[in-house]
């Protein structure tokens, strides 16, 4: 199987950190964002939506072979090929609650470093949203919208590291493998952690001592 890859991007990043958790090796093809590779023929027969990362798995294992897109579609499909060490959850409300955080994260403060990023860096002038779409042109008042949501999410997350030394609770998950690449994808957009969120920044400081988090 091969993982298409882009170096720099957060989601490629996610499976990285998750498959290095996992101890799993995948060969990596890189997919050279800065050139558009991920919008030429070559790749969009691969991903037509011409996003990164994309797992193409080998002819052996599905018939035809198979390519799944999206990185926590690819890091669910390795959990099960690959249950252990778990990081998706034991127990139903172990799942419950790491896939209720991801999400949070996702759509509060993942969203919010795209809006700032995409509405505003002059690189994504009529490439507002990410892949091959028609020109898609910013909208400046999003940018305003991120710095709202940004506050909001880190505030949320201060108070729940507060009482957790993990986001979804005493055991490393997917949620913070998230946490982390949302943070780190957050400060190139222009969104910080805010100075007095102690929990935030302590929670930070022990994801990104792990090994994984260089991968």
């Amino acid at each position: 199987m091969k993982l298409y890859d882009a170096e720099w991007a957060p989601s490629p990043r996610r499976v990285r950190v998750y498959l290095a958790e996992k101890g799993i090796e995948v060969e990596r093809v890189p997919v050279d964002l800065r050139r558009d590779e991920q919008l030429g023929d070559a790749y969009l027969t691969i991903n037509p939506r011409g996003a990164v990362p994309a797992l193409q798995l080998d002819d052996s294992e599905v018939p035809g072979g198979a390519v799944i897109c999206e990185s926590a579609a690819i890091c669910r499909y390795f959990e099960a090929v690959q249950p252990e060490p778990s990081l998706f959850g034991r127990t139903p409300i172990e799942i419950a609650r790491i896939e209720s955080w991801t999400r949070r994260i996702e759509s509060d403060g993942y969203a919010a470093a795209v809006y700032a990023l995409r509405n505003a860096a002059p690189a994504f002038a009529d490439r507002a949203v990410t892949g091959k779409w028609p020109a898609v042109p910013q909208i400046p008042e999003l940018s305003a919208r991120a710095l709202i949501m940004w506050g909001a999410f880190t505030e949320a997350m201060d108070q729940r590291l507060a009482t957790s030394e993990w986001i979804a609770g005493d055991v490393f998950s997917f949620a913070d493998i998230t946490g982390l690449i949302t943070i780190d994808f957050a400060a190139r957009a222009g969104l910080a952690m805010p100075d007095g969120a102690a929990n935030l920044r302590r929670w930070h400081d022990a994801v990104s001592a792990r090994p994984s988090a260089t991968a």
